[in-house]
């Protein structure tokens, strides 16, 4: 490698996100963070497939993680409609778990390559897409120009541009080009996020909406709801979810300063349920008392916190309140999806930090759904106001559940921004013989 692109995929890696580091540096620093590693099937990491390639057309699609990979499952479906086939990447054991459990045979899954060319390249030359689909943010630069060189579209779906992110890109604006030139088309969740696409060199660029507000809401066991809902009984509930470090500790400080007058239970569902002792053992050191998901403990009168330690449950866990502060947006910046409280008939409270969901929390924010909070004790006035007025909660929750059916239509329009390179798969797909096409 010439000195000249030694430096260009130094700088390409920084600005994509991705440790710049040797190749096994690359490997170990990035993807192999604690939970988020199969180690049964850490070879497809580097591009050797565990599953046969059917015959006929196949899209890649690659979603990082569990939010990316609920976003593409109603597109997945409708690609397989059309009957063609659909080999879906992620990074994470939680993604993989999800993909199985919601596609099942409908989408072969896959660890998605190390962003390295040897490990790109020999994924490509098995799987051989016809189109590549990227959801969201994702840019790797080794990726991004193997698909270039081999002429495969590639397509950036429901894409979203940071500040941050933005402003890193644009203090590189060749390395920018030369990765966003390669790109086919880019359908973007916002008219921000398109015009920062614009900015950087991608052509064309068409704005859907976001995905998001177009999958099902997360499913939840009945049963276990019944049990907890007769556990809590007619106590208040409200919860923080989606936390990173800091935020749990301000749930307890709303729990303490309320429990007095409102006697509620409060749900704290961390971000990354990894730091569930850590998180306890702080809970426990103020004096309150826990009960977690994994022990499946009882939600007795003199619970404080009920620890929501697990993955895949969100759908349990905000059907147990009608008041959900989303996380990552107090101490933490970026913040998480909203729209999942939203649709699930929650009350939304949030800190000012959502920068990566801007459009859906202004939507929110607009029709009255959300509210947002500059520290801890607004958080606890929040809470504590929503907790006992009932009129002023269902007006929230119910601005919420209009919000979001107004916001639909991103799948629509996605389905349409990709026809020009589905259609031609559609009919090759339907015009191979259905033995054939069944391999």
């Amino acid at each position: 490698m010439s000195s000249r692109m030694a430096r260009f995929s130094l700088s390409a890696y920084r600005l994509a996100g991705t440790v710049a580091s040797p190749v096994v540096g690359l490997y170990i620093t990035y993807r192999t963070a604690k939970g988020k590693e199969d180690r049964a099937r850490r070879l497809e990491r580097f591009g050797y497939p565990s599953a046969n390639r059917p015959q006929g057309p196949l899209i890649w699609f690659h979603a990082a993680s569990v939010g990316e990979t609920n976003a593409v499952i109603p597109l997945i479906r409708e690609i397989r409609r059309r009957d063609i086939h659909v080999i879906l990447t992620t990074g994470t054991i939680t993604s993989a778990k999800l993909a199985a459990e919601r596609l099942g045979q409908e989408a072969i899954h896959q660890y998605v390559p190390l962003d390295l060319k040897p490990s790109v390249s020999r994924f490509l030359d098995y799987w051989q897409p016809d189109c590549a689909i990227i959801a969201e943010s994702e840019i790797w630069p080794a990726t991004v120009l193997e698909l270039g060189r081999r002429r495969i579209p590639q397509i950036l779906i429901n894409a979203r541009m940071s500040d941050r992110s933005f402003a890193r890109w644009r203090r590189r604006p060749a390395i920018a080009e030369a990765l966003f030139e390669n790109l086919a088309l880019v359908i973007a969740q916002s008219d921000v996020d398109a015009e920062r696409f614009r900015d950087l060199g991608a052509v064309p660029v068409i704005t859907s909406g976001n995905l998001k507000v177009d999958t099902d809401a997360p499913p939840y066991d009945s049963a276990v709801f019944a049990r907890y809902k007769k556990q809590i009984g007619e106590r208040k509930t409200w919860a923080a979810i989606s936390t990173f470090d800091g935020e749990e500790n301000a749930a307890a400080i709303v729990h303490r300063a309320l429990r007095e007058r409102d006697h509620q239970l409060t749900i704290i569902v961390p971000r990354h349920p990894e730091r569930s002792d850590e998180i306890e053992a702080a809970l426990v050191k103020q004096g309150l008392k826990v009960a977690r998901r994994t022990r499946d403990d009882v939600l007795s009168a003199d619970v404080d916190i009920f620890l929501g330690d697990t993955i895949g449950e969100m759908g349990l866990y905000l059907r147990l309140t009608e008041i959900a502060f989303v996380g990552r947006s107090l101490f933490a910046e970026g913040g998480q999806n909203p729209l999942e409280p939203a649709m699930l008939g929650c009350a939304i409270l949030s800190g000012g930090h959502v920068q990566n969901f801007r459009d859906a929390y202004q939507k929110l924010a607009r029709s009255g759904s959300a509210r947002m909070v500059r520290d801890t004790e607004m958080l606890a006035k929040g809470v504590h106001y929503l907790l006992i007025n009932d009129e002023a909660r269902r007006n929230m929750i119910e601005a919420g559940i209009t919000a979001v059916h107004e916001m639909r239509g991103a799948l629509t329009a996605t389905v349409k921004g990709l026809e020009p390179y589905i259609n031609p798969l559609t009919v090759k797909a339907r015009l191979l013989p259905k033995a054939v096409a069944q391999v």
